[in-house]
This record gives C-alpha cells, sequence and structure tokens, in this order.
C-alpha cells in the first residue's frame, strides 16, 4: 500500500498482518504524556522530565533481535553514551501476563543486573497501555523525546534486518546517529525508520 509520505511520518503505521491502519504520535509534536512506575517503586512523568531528552526502549529479553544488541553489548554502550549525554533511558516490557517476555519487577531488576544493562530505569506496562500510547509494535523499537517534549525519532535500532550479530560493525545505528544530530544542534535527519524484531506480546 502506498501512504502519502506525511501521512506514513506523522500518523500511521501499516500493519501487514492485520490489515489495520494503527495511530501512533506523530513526529514534530508534543510526545503522549506519560506517569509510570519503574522496578523499583519510583514515578517517572514525561511532564516532570520537561527539559531533559528521553529515550523509550521497548525489550523482550526472549527476542532474538534484543538479544542480539544485549549480548554483543551494543545496547548497554549505546544506554551508557545517551545516559552520559543526559538523557533519561526508559526501557520498557511491555509483555501481557503469561505471554513471552513478562517478567515480574524483581526478575526485570536480576536481569539488568546479570546483563550488564544500564538504563536510567526500567518499566513494566503488562496492560500494554505505554506501549499503545506510543504505537510500539516491536522488540527493540525505540523513541527520542527532546528536552522540549516533542517526539523526534521512533524506529529500530539500526538498518539491519536480522539477528545475526555479526552485522553489528557494519550497521548505521539511527538511534545513535539521532543523537549526534541532536547533540549538534540539528533536525534529526530520518525521524522515522523501519523497525526489526519481535511483535509485541499485548
Amino acid at each position: 500500500m502506498n501512504l502519502p509520505k506525511k501521512i506514513f511520518w506523522g500518523t500511521l503505521v501499516w500493519v501487514a498482518s492485520l490489515g489495520l491502519a494503527i495511530a501512533v504520535p506523530p513526529i514534530g509534536v508534543p510526545a503522549p504524556a506519560f506517569r509510570v512506575v519503574d522496578t523499583t517503586g519510583k514515578t517517572w512523568s514525561l511532564t516532570e522530565l520537561r527539559g531533559k531528552r528521553v529515550i523509550l526502549e521497548w525489550t523482550n529479553d526472549l527476542c532474538p533481535f534484543v538479544i542480539k544488541h544485549y549480548d554483543s553489548g551494543n545496547m548497554q554502550a549505546l544506554q551508557k553514551e545517551a545516559t552520559s549525554a543526559g538523557y533519561i533511558w526508559l526501557s520498557i516490557i511491555s509483555s501481557a501476563p503469561g505471554r513471552q517476555g513478562y517478567v515480574s519487577p524483581a526478575e526485570a531488576n536480576a536481569l539488568t543486573q546479570a546483563r550488564g544493562a544500564v538504563p536510567t530505569a526500567v518499566v513494566l506496562d503488562p496492560q500494554g497501555i505505554l506501549g499503545r500510547t506510543y504505537g510500539a509494535k516491536a522488540t527493540p523499537q525505540l523513541f527520542i523525546i527532546d528536552e522540549g517534549g516533542y517526539l523526534v525519532y521512533r524506529g529500530g535500532m539500526d538498518d539491519k534486518t536480522t539477528p545475526d550479530p555479526g552485522e553489528i560493525a557494519g550497521a548505521t545505528n539511527y538511534v545513535r546517529q539521532a543523537m549526534d544530530e541532536l547533540a549538534a544542534g540539528q533536525p534529526v535527519d530520518q525521524p522515522v525508520t523501519r523497525y526489526h524484531g519481535c511483535p509485541i506480546n499485548f
């Protein structure tokens, strides 16, 4: 299906398996507000994060595409770069109870420690409220919100389409590219990219 570029980038993503158009937040407008509690009991509100850049990372530790980036240290390296640059990095698990990827807060914390992950916080979204609000469809999928609260990027980690870690070295990391552009005071050149991963188990 050929969608006008403005629509594709702004409000719709085509879900081929369902044949449905699902609303997603437009690039360049205020990101949807949220107020969530992380695995340690701390509350995070997008309103209270105004003035800081935020990265939302949808994850599922059993997804081969997620495993690719964590077992290689690729995701952790990007988390360190982002948080060192002042970003708030929220890793989000939207798997429903009984579905692949679902974990308890204690299990999520143990997983973070075991794989050396360094997000600012991990948020569990078992009812899929945050996931659906942002139109998240896969793991890994990432969103960047600028310091003014505007959504400036959504899409994949990079341009490679398989879970093969051997592809990482030659990949264009879209998230790092966007971070570099924002640091230079430039607009994000590719604000929407294709994501490659596992469907979120709402």
